[in-house]
């Protein structure tokens, strides 16, 4: 069968190659699965580049979700073969792979194979990240980055809460778009002043929380954005820059800066949390309410191409790898 690995980390468009491996056999509590579609995730591309919080075994496959059909099942294993799960694992850019039970979760015929990709990675941090931030109908809630897959779906995920959004965008050209899913605000944070344009649009209040996956300057001035007693979680590093933090900022005004990673929440939360957490997300998804535009598909010879067009300026879609 083909799969995509990489014996080195780095420049995934330089690492990255199609392999004929043996079909993998599943042993106890693991399934087989046929991949339908994976996503090209940012954090796929930190993990290709050996920066992202696991690093690699190499050899290493690469994809860390998708949506498959499973084809055998080991030992103790209840899913049925045949059966279309959404999967979490590590080698996910493969015709086959082999999943951990708990990793996988059936999905209803309402969510569509392009949806049901993506189902881990962006949809659950973005519920767990809005449900942690504690912010409210009609308070406000600043997204950076907001441009992302992401964002989008934050974006949605409160105007359905009436919370107010605020989206940092450093290129103009998906600003209407961005409204059209229920943004309220857009700053550029290329031609615009950050902290002055929000505190204008939030009289003179702040924003109750960021949700910020930049780093660098965006995340120095999307901090004197929050407002007295607010918080500021961390999920990601896109711009690869580490911000300074202004500590009279966390003194006197209590902010709170925390770091979020969905892996380290689904390993420490108890089953309750996990299972709310799934069967939230997969309503939200299900109920055709929610925006997860893809933008294109690539086979696996094409890998390259795939994450080439993932790392594109003013991309609106997902990029999907369909084996």
């Amino acid at each position: 069968m083909k799969t995509i690995l990489f014996e080195n980390a780095g420049k995934p468009q330089e690492v990255l190659h199609v392999a004929e491996i043996p079909m993998p056999q599943p042993a106890a509590g693991e399934a087989l699965v046929k991949v339908l579609a994976s996503p090209v995730n940012p954090s796929d591309i930190s993990f290709v580049n050996g920066v992202y919080g696991i690093r690699p075994k190499l050899p290493s496959g690469a994809g860390f979700e998708g949506v498959g059909i499973v084809e055998a099942v080991g030992e103790g294993v209840r899913l049925p073969v045949g059966v279309r799960v959404s999967f979490n694992t590590v080698g996910a850019w493969s015709e086959y792979v082999i999943i951990n039970q708990h990793s996988a979760m059936p999905v209803p015929d309402a969510i569509s194979d392009d949806i049901a990709a993506q189902l881990f990675v962006n949809p659950f941090t973005a519920y767990a990240m809005v449900e942690e931030s504690g912010v409210q109908a009609d308070e406000w809630m600043m997204i950076t980055a907001c441009g992302s897959a992401y964002g989008k779906l934050v974006i949605q995920l409160c105007k359905k809460k009436g919370i107010k959004t605020i989206g940092t965008v450093r290129h103009d050209d998906l600003n209407d778009d961005l409204k059209k899913l229920g943004l309220d605000e857009v700053v550029n944070t290329e031609t615009e002043k950050l902290p002055k344009r929000v505190y204008e649009i939030t009289n003179g209040k702040g924003v109750k929380c960021v949700l910020d996956s930049v780093g660098g300057h965006t995340t120095e001035e999307a901090m004197k954005c929050v407002a007295q007693g607010g918080k500021m979680l961390v999920f990601g590093l896109l711009s690869q820059q580490l911000p300074k933090m202004d500590i009279g900022l966390m003194i006197f005004k209590g902010i709170t800066i925390k770091g979020f990673w969905l892996s380290e929440l689904m390993r420490t939360a108890d089953t309750q949390t996990r299972t709310e957490i799934a069967q939230n997300v997969i309503s939200w998804l299900a109920s055709g309410e929610v925006s997860l535009p893809v933008e294109a598909s690539y086979g696996l010879d094409d890998i390259a191409k795939a994450v080439e067009h993932a790392d594109a300026k003013g991309r609106w879609g997902k990029i999907l790898v369909k084996p």
